[in-house]
């Protein structure tokens, strides 16, 4: 039976997705693990593997365009099959309900775990008009029996399959609204939404006897904010199309700094003895090793001492993690890129400038995985080889906690009442005040600082 090829969901944040390069022809037979196209997401391009055998029966998009995350990008069946009823189907709007659905933002889906980025704060709203809310955006249930007919196979995405078994939901249990009856990522994302609520049909609207002294409710007036207007143009200025990841690094900026309380901390430290060390491991292992992985490892290492800046807030309490992984802040010609270093506080310092390189060149070449941007607990900003001296950074949610890490200059300094060259580093810690307080985010600034002024500790 012929069924649709959606736009996957590749990354935690992922909306949208743009179709690079179709990588295989109509009518190419594929079987699954093969790369059927090249999909750019947010954070990275990304092969598209295909998920069944068939054969390409139709493409539904062409190079270069972009989709929302479970909108239809091909068909794929049995050579020569009758594909009439699914093209009228997508042409008859089947398919523009998905896509409609999945370009608005998706709070159940971008949940991994316990531990998730904040939801936008929203007014609350009356009791009636949720209700009518959920009572509109139920999905018809189209063709429901064709989905579970087969009582032994379930027609589903991928997309919608993960997503079920993310949040725990049978499959069994869901009305597919796709063609065909096919399951989709809106009808798991409605299963959740609904489960346990009231159902829609019910009325709860106020209304008051006839007899009643009681006012009627009085609805809060909705406030549109003001925007600014924007800058007149003038010949020759330019306007640049927002790529994926521009889009994703501003909404989650945004998110971020009006919904996190961040604080901020600053400390130097004396670099002397660390320099001296890490020239001293270079020349005897022949070791490249960076300032940036001695800060990394000496992170680590405070977190270990300081276990309550290692940790996220949500909304059933504070989660204190058990492992330390590191997302390391790399620039990216559109922007910023935050891969994943395991398990720092375990690793040597050669296996954490490895480690650094590796992850670094991929995220240049926009060749990393999900699995490699996902997942930190804590993350590190250096701009020092930028030349930038001191520099606070924006908390990278559900994260309690960033670093920002200045170069190491070079300056005059007071040691033993004499005036010498010393070797000084800004480091400024951004904490979130939910999570982390004065006392502790200083406590982890002193354990950082004084792991760096002695170097040797780096070495266990």
């Amino acid at each position: 039976m012929a069924q649709l090829l959606d736009m996957p969901k590749l990354s935690d944040t992922m909306t949208e997705g743009v179709l690079r390069k179709w990588q295989k022809k109509e009518g190419d037979s594929v079987d699954p693990g093969d790369v059927v196209a090249e999909v750019e997401t947010d954070k990275a391009t990304m092969d598209y593997e295909a998920f069944d055998s068939g054969v390409l029966l139709k493409f539904l998009v062409a190079d270069g365009t972009t989709v929302p995350v479970g909108g239809p990008i091909a068909i794929i069946g049995k050579a020569g099959e009758d594909i009439s009823a699914l093209l009228a189907s997508i042409q008859g709007g089947g398919a523009a309900k998905p896509a409609a659905v999945a370009a608005k933002p998706a709070a159940v889906a971008a949940k991994p775990a316990a531990v998730a980025a904040p939801a936008p704060a929203s007014n609350p709203a009356p009791v009636a008009t949720a209700a009518q809310s959920t009572a509109n955006r139920a999905p018809a249930p189209v063709a429901a029996s064709a989905a579970k007919a087969d009582q032994g196979k379930i027609l589903a995405s991928p997309l919608a399959r993960r997503l079920a078994d993310e949040l725990g939901i049978a499959l069994r249990s869901v009305t597919g609204t796709g063609p065909g009856g096919r399951i989709v990522e809106r009808d798991v994302k409605f299963a959740s939404e609904t489960r346990g609520a009231v159902p829609a049909s019910a009325d709860l609207s106020f209304v008051p006897p006839a007899d009643s002294s009681l006012p009627s409710p009085v609805l809060p007036e909705r406030r549109t904010e003001a925007r600014p207007a924007p800058l007149p143009t003038a010949p020759g200025d330019q306007l640049i199309p927002l790529t994926l990841m521009r889009k994703t690094i501003a909404r989650r900026l945004v998110e971020s700094k009006s919904q996190i309380p961040h604080f901020y901390l600053t400390a130097e430290a004396d670099m002397d003895a660390a320099m001296g060390f890490r020239q001293q491991v270079s020349e005897m292992h022949g070791a490249k090793l960076s300032v940036n992985d001695l800060v990394l490892k000496a992170t680590a290492l405070a977190l270990r001492r300081v276990p309550e800046c290692n940790a996220s807030w949500t909304d059933e309490g504070i989660v204190r993690f058990t492992r330390v992984d590191i997302g390391m802040a790399v620039a990216v010609e559109d922007g910023l890129l935050t891969p994943v270093i395991r398990n720092v506080d375990g690793r040597t310092l050669g296996q954490i400038a490895e480690e650094a390189r590796r992850l670094a060149g991929l995220a240049r070449d926009r060749k990393l995985k999900p699995e490699d941007m996902t997942g930190s607990t804590f993350s590190i900003s250096n701009m020092g080889m930028l030349g930038i001296d001191h520099f606070q950074a924006i908390i990278n949610p559900p994260e309690a906690g960033i670093l920002a890490v200045g170069r190491v200059r070079k300056e005059p300094v007071v040691k033993n009442d004499q005036i010498v060259i010393g070797q000084r580093m800004a480091l400024t810690l951004s904490c979130d005040h939910r999570v982390i307080d004065g006392a502790a985010g200083a406590k982890l600034m002193q354990a950082i600082v004084g792991i760096l002024e002695r170097p040797m500790t780096l070495a266990f």
